[in-house]
């Protein structure tokens, strides 16, 4: 019986502390102040505070559109599985619809002959980092090219 008391309790304090909180006191509104009549007369506009954001597509749905090639807000197992049936064709090298293991490494045993330099059948370090996947390098968005963009200042440097 105490166990339905204390759960009725807590159960109105904590009703009581949702009332406190959400309740707030309002304070009137501030009266705007009065635009200054030199601003209001000059034709040339402010510039604003803060630099423009960017725009609030996730991460999610920045990848949602590159699956979505018809553009009609769903996913179609086609359309999803697409990808997979590109790179499914690039392996299988005979295109009789079966991958087998053979053409499934051929592109691996083809990257290890090629980083193979002095065909010993095996890799130093300097051979193996020929095998790293290289990336595209992004470009910055939106930046001026580096020979047009204003000389920096070095920091920490002394003149004197």
């Amino acid at each position: 019986m105490w166990r339905y008391l204390v759960g009725a309790i807590g159960a109105l304090l904590l009703a009581g502390a949702a009332v406190l909180m959400f309740r707030g006191v309002a304070s009137p509104p501030r009266p705007l102040a009065a635009m200054p009549t030199e601003a209001a007369s000059d034709p040339t506009p402010a510039l604003p505070d803060a630099a423009p954001e960017a725009t609030e597509r996730t991460r999610e749905q920045k990848r949602f559109d590159r699956y979505d090639k018809d553009r009609d807000g769903k996913i179609t197992r086609t359309e999803y599985l697409l990808s997979r049936h590109k790179a499914f064709a690039k392996l299988d090298t005979n295109h009789d619809g079966v991958l087998q293991f053979d053409e499934w490494a051929a592109k691996t045993e083809a990257k290890f002959a090629s980083a193979d330099a002095n065909h010993d059948s095996s890799l130093t370090p300097a051979e193996f980092a020929t095998t790293a996947i290289k990336r595209k390098t992004r470009k910055p968005r939106g930046c001026p090219p580096a020979d047009k963009a204003p000389p920096r200042e070095e920091e920490g440097t002394n003149d004197g």
